[in-house]
């Protein structure tokens, strides 16, 4: 195990990079960062819980930003747009899921919602999701 690990705030730190990077469109998931932070330091679950969240909020937000700069024609094509449009910002509730919450931030930011309500939306359903 790498000597960085065995330091809480490191691990906290890659936890925050790994989790950001998973809720781009980069591939990779960061519950085995979770799990494997909290093996090595159970005392840590509120910190690991925060830090994960807030990455991979701010993930989806780069997303939902990416969709606001997209000319308004570019995504008429985009799946799942109809349920985004249909239920709003509470559908950010699933953009944890793997493929399909990329596409929920992405028509989010295009769809103009208001970045408020998606951002508490999406991160509710991260923080579930690592629970």
């Amino acid at each position: 195990m790498p000597d960085w690990f065995a330091d809480p705030a490191a691990g906290l730190g890659g936890l925050f990079i790994a989790s950001f990077l998973a809720a781009t469109l980069l591939p990779g998931g960061s519950e085995a960062g979770l799990a494997a932070f909290l093996l090595t330091h159970p005392a840590e679950v509120p910190a690991a819980l925060f830090w994960a969240t807030l990455g991979n909020t701010l993930g989806g937000l780069t997303s939902y930003g990416a969709g606001r700069l997209l000319p308004e024609r570019s995504l008429q094509r985009l799946p799942h747009l109809a349920q985004v449009r249909r239920f709003g910002s509470p559908s950010l509730l699933l953009a944890w899921a793997p493929l399909v919450g990329d596409a929920l931030c992405v028509a989010a930011g295009w769809l103009r919602l208001p970045w408020l309500p998606c951002t508490l939306f999406m991160a509710a359903g991260k923080l579930a999701r690592y629970w």
